[in-house]
């Protein structure tokens, strides 16, 4: 009864307010709950295999998963990173939307997608717990939300995992990575973070959860973090991840 009255309320909103793609801004008949049109949903550049089978950086041609050349020579602290999607073209402006200019629903639409696409991924991963990449208290105030959590949020409800919100802490303030090298963004990040209660994730799997992933130094920081904290292993999903980077 309750799924009914919801179904009627919704075709009723839908009505009065016709549902827009959220990138191209056309109306949608059927929306359904990602609200992108056919269109713009085949346009996005999606990952996947063959890819690397430490970092996910994907390789062009067909073939296997396999470690890239750069995860043989310098190992990553995780133990596999997947992203859904490559931070261009329609990715990036939704990431943008979502993150500085406070599209807060921006967050399920990008959370779905990775839920759907990654969902071989986290099943096989046998995660025990997701924990999202913390802000600073700082950059907290300064933006309003922390953008990590909210998307954990939606993949904890599709993959049925719990989640720990306050696992990780930042407890070092950090300048801005988006201008640094790779070299810069690891020793910007040197100690930034901490598991205060680390008999939560003793011998725990631990699903790392962040939007971007761009050269790997947040989530290798913080996957040295857990580790040393006492988990038995780190993965690390995001949303999207720069084609070409790699750690």
């Amino acid at each position: 009864m309750l799924n009914a009255v919801r179904k009627l309320g919704n075709a009723l909103l839908d009505l009065a307010l016709p549902p827009r793609c959220h990138l191209c801004r056309c109306f949608i008949p059927e929306a359904g709950p990602l609200h992108l049109c056919p269109a713009c949903h085949d346009q996005l550049p999606f990952l996947s295999s063959p890819c690397c089978s430490v970092c996910g950086r994907p390789f062009d041609g067909a073939g296997n998963d396999h470690p890239c050349g750069a995860c043989l020579r310098n190992p990553p602290p995780w133990e596999s990173a997947r992203a859904a999607l490559a931070y261009d073209d329609g990715c990036r402006d939704l990431i943008h939307a979502f993150k500085y200019r406070h599209r807060f629903h921006l967050r399920r639409p990008l959370a779905l997608l990775t839920a759907q696409r990654l969902a071989d991924y986290a099943a096989n991963a046998q995660a025990d717990l997701l924990s999202p990449v913390p802000l600073h208290p700082r950059r907290l105030r300064q933006r309003g939300f922390n953008q990590s959590l909210l998307l954990a949020e939606v993949l904890e409800r599709e993959w049925q995992l719990p989640l720990q919100r306050q696992l990780l802490h930042r407890i070092r303030y950090t300048t801005s990575q988006t201008e640094l090298s790779a070299e810069q963004r690891a020793t910007n990040l040197r100690g930034a973070f901490c598991v205060p209660d680390p008999w939560l994730i003793n011998g725990k799997r631990v699903l790392l959860v962040d939007d971007v992933f761009t050269t790997g130094a947040t989530l290798a920081e913080c996957s040295c973090c857990l580790l040393q904290a006492g988990a038995a292993a780190v993965l690390c999903v995001t949303v999207a991840r720069a084609p070409l980077s790699c750690p």
